[in-house]
């Protein structure tokens, strides 16, 4: 009997044993960019495809009785892999890959006419291309490869001399580009990638928005560059919405256990959607609200209309209210952060599943239990031993 239970604790050993080999081959295969899923990745492939299939058919058909040089070069290969795989990337923009090829292959053209010897010639040629892509605010890393080819490209690229920069380097860039751009109408992506715009102050001052005078600002992002002592391939603006973005999921998470129906007002105050502007301006006045929420006759939240929305003529306030912003009771509380601090939204309607009303959050709302929150968890740190045993040192 013992021996038996021996053997199946071994086998078990040997099963748990495989299971974790096989999950350490595995993480070798998954996407190191962050983001990456394979989704995208098979709609890169399908890019690639037809982007460099296009390319070439269209050289090979239209521009090969031009000159001897190849209708399609290598560099054109990496190009296709940042542009249709990492759209977003600064390095796959359009002046990164139609600049950067066609500099760095002017840079190799003239350097493989001056030194004789073709290794140090293609060393000198991609060194001076990335400091000329560098300087141009182009920097392409399928450029060096665009040099060097401009180098040791054989007896056809050599004897093109500079008509290799304009083909097949430049029309390949610019036909791929085109293919690129065209595809990612399509796909999902934004090409030429874009940075989601900054918040905008709506009052009309110098200052920045109060949520980016909060939290993690420019200097902030900058200082944290510099100490990190690496060039990034993010672009700034897109890093500083990454970090925005998880510095309020992480408020979300650490509350998440208060909810917006925990905290909301029930006894609203809301104006029909058919009713005079003037109606509503005299509940704002009477009841010293921002804001008020407005319902069809099923109660149904249809927009929001406030005091700078009465400014005009107009026969009902649905003609002059503007679009509701709504949660649902489930919804983390702090979760309206982002809203509420955008400079324009004072409250949110929360609704049920129908679009019902059922209460609104304002931003005195989830400024008190940020404020109350903060102060519990303060008090949590002093009543804990850690906590006792810091005050006492002080």
């Amino acid at each position: 009997m013992h021996h038996e239970i021996r053997l199946l604790l071994r086998r078990w050993k040997i099963i748990l044993l495989k299971k974790r080999e096989n999950r350490r081959r595995l993480a070798l295969f998954r996407p190191i960019l962050p983001g990456a899923n394979l989704k995208d990745r098979l709609i890169a492939c399908c890019g690639a495809m037809l982007g460099l299939a296009a390319t070439g058919l269209l050289c090979h058909n239209l521009l090969t009785h031009i000159t001897s040089a190849p209708a399609l070069v290598a560099p054109m290969g990496a190009s296709a892999v940042l542009l249709f795989a990492v759209p977003a990337s600064p390095l796959a923009q359009p002046w990164s890959i139609i600049g950067g090829n066609t500099l760095s292959a002017l840079v190799g053209v003239m350097v493989a006419a001056l030194i004789p010897d073709p290794m140090l010639a293609g060393g000198v040629a991609v060194a001076l291309a990335i400091a000329t892509m560098s300087m141009t605010r182009c920097l392409h890393p399928p450029g060096g490869a665009a040099a060097l080819t401009a180098v040791i490209g054989g007896p056809a690229v050599a004897a093109s001399g500079m008509q290799f920069v304009l083909y097949p380097v430049a029309v390949n860039s610019i036909l791929l580009v085109l293919a690129g751009w065209t595809f990612h109408r399509f796909s999902g992506h934004s090409y030429p990638h874009r940075a989601p715009p900054k918040p905008a102050n709506t009052h009309g001052t110098a200052d920045p928005p109060a949520r980016m005078r909060a939290g993690v600002t420019a200097d902030d992002l900058d200082e944290a560059i510099r100490e990190l002592g690496e060039a990034l391939d993010v672009n700034r603006d897109d890093l500083s919405a990454l970090l925005e973005k998880a510095e309020l999921h992480a408020m979300e998470r650490m509350h998440s256990g208060i909810t917006c129906g925990d905290i909301m007002a029930r006894d609203v105050v809301t104006v029909s959607a058919e009713a005079h502007p003037e109606v509503a301006r005299a509940c704002l006045i009477e009841h010293a609200f921002r804001t008020l929420p407005v319902v069809d006759r099923h109660n149904v939240v249809v927009g929001l209309v406030g005091h700078q929305h009465l400014v005009g003529d107009a026969a009902t306030v649905a003609a002059v209210m503007a679009p509701p912003v709504t949660a649902s009771p489930e919804t983390p509380a702090f979760r309206l952060l982002g809203p509420l601090s955008d400079g324009g939204t004072h409250e949110v309607a929360i609704v049920d599943g129908s679009g019902g009303l059922l209460g609104v959050v304002t931003q005195t709302d989830l400024l008190l239990v940020m404020a109350r929150t903060n102060l519990l968890q303060s008090l949590d740190s002093v009543r804990s031993p850690d906590g006792l045993l810091a005050s006492a040192s002080r």
